[in-house]
C-alpha cells in the first residue's frame, strides 16, 4: 500500500484579547465617576500624558493665533540647539516638577479634615463604656456586641454564647437585657417579635394593643388575620387595623439605621435634554480630565531627531519615552472611541424609545440589546458594556440605561409592550383599588386582558412579586 503525503494550508479569523484591547474594554464599560479616577491615575504614571485645563487650552489657543510667535519659531534651527542631557528630563520615569506648597495666609491652605462614619459595633460600646459596668459584665456586653449581625440582632445561640464565655445563662440574660436598652432601640433582640416589642418598651407603649398583639397573637398578626386577633383580643376589627398600622412603622432592621459606610450618590453619564422639538445626547465627562501628549517631551523627542548621534544611555532613554508615547496617543484615541461609542448608543435608544420621552412609562416599547447593535453596526456585548452600570439624565428623571431594555408581550392589535409598562399597569391597578376587596392575581390577569394585554395569572403574579407588592389576601384592610 503506497502512502502520500499532501499539506494544506488554511486561514481562519479570532480575535485575540491584547493587554491594550482588554484596557479598551475596561474604559467602555467603567462608569464615569471610575473613569476620571483611572485617568488621573494614568497621569501619574504616564509622564507623557498632561491634563488639559481651560486656562492652559486658552493660552494655547492664543499661541496659535499669534503670528510673531509662528515666525520666531519657524526661524528656530533645532540642529543649533545645545546637545541634550536627556537625565535632566528624565529622572525615574517622571519629569522633575517641585512642588511649593501654599502660604498659611492663603485662601486656598484649608485643612482636610478626614470625615469617618461609626460603626453599629463602635456606636454601642461607647454607649456601654458610659454606663460604668463591672469588668466582667462590661466583657459579656461586648461579647454580645460582636455577636449582632447587620440587622442588629443576636445570631449565635445562647448555648454557644454560654459555652465561650462560661458564664451563666441567666447572667448572659441580665447583660443582654442592658444592650436592648442602648440606642437605636430594638438591638440585641433574638428574633423579630422580640425586636419590635423592644422598641414598643422603648417607646412606653407596654400595655397598648400593639404590644399586645405582638406579644399575644404574634402568628396571627404576620398572617394578617384581624379578626382572629379581635376575637382573641376582644376589640374591634378596626382598631386591630389601625394598632398594625402604627406596628408597620417599627423599624425591623434597627442596625441598618447606623452604618459606616458612605452613603451612595447616582451620578448620570449621559443627558438628555430636549431642544425645541429634538432630543440632545451629550456626555456628563465634565469632571473627568482632558489629556494631551506634554509639550515638554514633544520638544524634546523634536530636538533628538536632528541629531546624527546618540549614546547608548540617550537611545534606551528615546526608546522608553518612545513607548510612553505610543501609550499616551493610544489612550487619548480610546477615550475619545469611548465617547463616540456611548452617544451613538444613546441616540439610538432616544429614537427607538421617543414615545416614552414625549408621553411616559406606559409608551415605553420593548428593546433588547441585539436590536440596538443592528442598528449602529456594532456587536451586542459592546453595547451591553456601554449600558452597563451606566445612568442618564433625561427630562423624565434619571435612569439606568439598562431601564430602556425589556422584553415585550403580545397585544391584540398586534403591537408588542414592554414588560415594564405592564408592571406599571399593574400597580396603577393595585394602587386604584379597594383596599375592603383588593384585586386577586386573576381578576388582574382578566383587566390585563380587556386593555389588550394577554398575560397569564402565573405572569401576574411574577410581576407583583418583583414590585414588592403583597397579595390580595394580605393587601385586604377592613372597612
Amino acid at each position: 500500500m503506497e502512502m502520500k503525503h499532501s499539506l494544506h494550508l488554511s486561514q481562519t479569523q479570532k480575535l485575540i484579547m491584547t493587554p491594550r484591547l482588554q484596557q479598551a474594554l475596561k474604559l467602555l464599560q467603567v462608569p464615569t465617576l471610575e473613569l476620571q479616577a483611572m485617568l488621573k491615575q494614568e497621569i501619574l504614571q504616564n509622564p507623557l500624558l498632561e491634563e488639559v485645563d481651560e486656562v492652559t487650552e486658552q493660552e494655547d489657543i492664543e499661541r496659535e493665533a499669534s503670528p510673531e510667535e509662528q515666525n520666531n519659531e519657524e526661524a528656530e534651527d533645532p540642529a543649533e540647539e545645545d546637545p541634550i542631557d536627556w537625565s535632566e528630563y528624565l529622572q525615574d520615569g517622571t519629569l522633575d516638577r517641585t512642588y511649593t506648597p501654599p502660604s498659611e495666609s492663603s485662601t486656598e491652605f484649608l485643612e482636610k479634615v478626614p470625615v469617618t462614619r461609626t460603626t453599629l459595633a463602635e456606636s454601642l460600646i461607647e454607649q456601654l463604656h458610659f454606663l460604668k459596668l463591672p469588668e466582667e459584665s462590661l466583657r459579656i456586653a461586648e461579647f454580645l456586641v460582636g455577636s449582632l449581625d447587620d440587622r442588629g440582632w443576636v445570631v449565635t445561640p445562647m448555648e454557644e454564647i454560654v459555652e465561650s464565655l462560661g458564664v451563666p445563662a441567666d447572667e448572659i440574660e441580665k447583660v443582654l437585657r442592658v444592650v436592648q436598652a442602648l440606642e437605636p432601640a430594638g438591638v440585641g433582640a433574638r428574633d423579630l417579635r422580640e425586636c419590635l416589642l423592644i422598641q414598643l418598651d422603648a417607646r412606653g407603649d407596654r400595655d397598648t394593643l400593639e404590644w399586645r398583639m405582638i406579644h399575644d397573637c404574634f402568628d396571627h398578626l404576620v398572617n394578617r388575620r384581624f379578626p382572629e386577633i379581635a376575637r382573641l383580643l376582644k376589640v374591634s376589627v378596626h382598631d386591630v387595623q389601625v394598632a398594625s398600622d402604627a406596628i408597620a412603622t417599627l423599624n425591623p432592621r434597627p442596625g441598618t439605621s447606623v452604618s459606616a459606610e458612605d452613603p451612595k450618590y447616582v451620578t448620570p453619564d449621559l443627558l438628555v435634554e430636549r431642544v425645541d422639538e429634538e432630543y440632545v445626547v451629550m456626555l456628563n465627562d465634565r469632571n473627568v480630565p482632558r489629556l494631551r501628549i506634554s509639550s515638554a517631551y514633544e520638544s524634546v523627542m523634536a530636538s533628538q531627531k536632528k541629531r546624527a548621534e546618540s549614546t547608548t544611555e540617550e537611545k534606551e532613554t528615546r526608546d522608553y519615552i518612545q513607548g510612553k508615547l505610543a501609550s499616551a496617543k493610544w489612550l487619548i484615541q480610546t477615550i475619545e472611541q469611548r465617547r463616540r461609542t456611548m452617544i451613538k448608543v444613546m441616540n439610538c435608544i432616544v429614537r427607538e424609545q421617543r414615545e416614552f420621552f414625549d408621553r411616559g412609562i406606559a409608551f415605553l416599547r420593548p428593546l433588547t440589546l441585539a436590536a440596538v447593535a443592528r442598528q449602529i453596526d456594532m456587536h451586542e456585548s459592546t453595547v451591553s458594556r456601554v449600558c452597563s452600570g451606566k445612568y442618564v439624565q433625561t427630562p423624565r428623571g434619571v435612569f439606568e440605561l439598562k431601564f430602556f431594555f425589556s422584553s415585550g408581550l403580545a397585544t391584540d392589535d398586534g403591537e408588542d409592550v414592554s414588560a415594564r409598562t405592564a408592571k406599571d399597569i399593574i400597580k396603577g391597578l393595585i394602587d386604584e383599588e379597594d383596599k375592603t376587596e383588593p384585586l386577586s392575581d386573576q381578576r388582574i390577569a382578566e383587566l390585563l386582558h380587556e386593555k389588550g394585554l394577554q398575560i397569564a395569572r402565573r405572569t401576574v403574579a411574577k410581576y407583583r412579586e418583583q414590585l414588592q407588592i403583597l397579595p390580595a389576601r394580605l393587601r385586604r384592610r377592613v372597612a
